[in-house]
């Protein structure tokens, strides 16, 4: 008896654990059906939002391939990155208006550029009208083509300070070069100027909080430009500040594409790093002011707009120059609408340094218009990036350009970073804008841009000196490379809106 109630209870349990396992699966089946239903909902919901948005098309057909190709991922970098804010007014117009109506606009308007609105180049008078920048002549202008040159020329400037420093760039390393800034910024804080850094805070991910405490410690007020914090980290994460500007006193300006870190000067492991860096004295400053001021109220929400700000100058040089800047905020693109503006009144030549090219269409189509009706156009990049895929996205262009005429140019010598315009000895422009999606559209940028010819010929110069250890790229040859290369930077164009 007692071995068949042992038989009949292991039977028993057996039987239970049996259905206790095919309860269990059933659950994971339901559930797994469940997630996978919420999961595919999820996907469908997404791109019907990016195309319900009616944004430009090559970008929601980008965002389309990423969620039905890469769901998971797609999902994730969507949530992350794709989500159009600017809605939400991420720095407030209001805020912008009430800054611009106090005394410094209305010295600033009586200081500007006066001409005869038949007389004035349409660039200005867009500019002025939709970006708010206005012209000022007068200034001297300085350039810098290494980070030895400008980091001298930058410390020297801020021992000079006697009022207040205000600097502004997208990287501020803890590194010999940003300790050195930073230990010459506390040093003229303890004399009791009045100094502020903003940072872009990812670009500054990996420096440590202690390295920007010591600033404070020193009285120093800084601070992070759109934080990305949970839970709001999806609205700031894919606008970012990329501006590097510095203003001594309201007299001196630097603006070009720098950061401060060692790299700047030593290079990189394939070569020496070749960037532009413009120093400028004269009252093109004030719009340097105007635009540091302006994100340090949408970081800190203190208006500052006190008239000792924007000292009374002399005149400094023979330099026209007009500060502008973009961001993701409005509804309409600056800069990127500018340099189209720019490249199709170009008449002669129309020179380009960009470490990135990955344009727009309207930035395309009028590069290549232009060139067909017989303008000299040049565009340099380097051979080599720090960004592979954008690279790979980047050379995905060149056959067209050269198609159309366009003189395309690699850099030999190491990374060309630097963000170069110059056109028909005429117009010029420096500043952080490089020529691709996320600095037309996603960024916060800053571009000086330049009405003399003295300036233009010194961009010019500057454009063709590099060329001497540039290649010239050959169509013939361009078309002969692997197979395999061509189908990995097709690929990669048709994400070029998202790089």
């Amino acid at each position: 008896p007692t071995y068949i109630v042992y038989r009949l209870g292991f039977f028993l349990y057996v039987c239970f654990k049996v259905r206790i396992m095919f309860i269990w699966g059933l659950f994971e089946s339901v559930f797994s059906t469940i997630v996978s239903l919420l999961f595919l909902l999820a996907v469908v919901i997404a791109i019907a939002i990016i195309v319900m948005d009616n944004r430009n098309p090559y970008k929601t057909l980008a965002w389309v391939l990423v969620l039905v190709f890469l769901p998971v991922v797609g999902l994730v970098l969507y949530y992350f990155f794709g989500q159009d804010t600017r809605k939400e007014r991420l720095i407030s117009k209001k805020g912008f208006k009430r800054l611009t109506r106090y005394p410094m606009m209305e010295f600033q308007m009586q200081e500007s550029f006066k001409v005869s609105e038949e007389k004035q180049h349409q660039l200005i008078r867009f500019f002025q009208r939709d970006n708010l920048a206005l012209p000022f002549e007068g200034n001297s202008i300085k350039v810098f083509q290494d980070g030895y040159s400008m980091l001298q020329g930058l410390l020297a400037a801020i021992k000079s300070a006697q009022h207040h420093i205000h600097v502004e760039f997208y990287i501020f390393e803890d590194d010999a070069v940003g300790r050195l800034v930073k230990d010459a910024l506390m040093d003229k804080a303890r004399e009791g100027v009045e100094v502020r850094v903003l940072y872009d805070d990812v670009g500054c991910w990996k420096v440590p909080f202690i390295f920007f405490d010591e600033m404070r410690e020193a009285g120093i007020e800084v601070r992070g430009f759109l934080k990305v914090r949970f839970p709001r980290f999806t609205s700031k994460a894919n606008y970012r500040n990329h501006r590097k500007l510095v203003v001594i006193d309201g007299r001196i300006g630097y603006i070009g594409g720098m950061n401060l870190g060692e790299r700047y000067l030593k290079g990189v492991a394939w070569g020496n790093w070749k960037d532009v860096m413009m120093q400028m004295r004269g009252k093109a400053v004030y719009g340097l002011q105007t635009t540091f001021l302006t994100d340090w109220y949408a970081t800190d929400h203190s208006l500052i707009t006190s008239s000792v700000y924007f000292p009374e100058m002399n005149k400094q040089g023979d330099a026209l120059v007009q500060v502008v800047t973009s961001d993701p905020v409005g509804a309409w693109r600056d800069i990127m609408q500018g340099l189209l503006m720019a490249i199709t009144s170009s008449q002669k030549y129309l020179y380009i340094q960009t470490p990135y090219l990955l344009p727009t269409e309207p930035i395309l189509w009028a590069l290549k218009t232009v060139a067909l009706a017989g303008v000299d156009v040049r565009i340099m990049i380097p051979k080599m990036t720090d960004t592979r895929w954008i690279h790979w996205g980047t050379m995905s262009y060149l056959q067209e350009l050269m198609k159309a005429g366009i003189k395309v140019y690699m850099y030999q010598k190491g990374f060309l970073h630097s963000k170069l315009f110059v056109c028909d000895d005429c117009l010029s422009s420096v500043g952080s804008t490089n020529m691709d999606f996320r600095s037309f559209e996603h960024n916060f940028e800053v571009n000086a841009f330049m009405y003399d010819r003295t300036s233009a010929l010194m961009m010019k110069e500057i454009f063709l000196s590099d060329q001497k250890d540039a290649k010239l790229l050959h169509l013939k040859e361009w078309r002969m490379r692997p197979w395999s290369q061509k189908v990995k930077e097709s690929v990669i164009r048709l994400f070029a809106p998202l790089l």
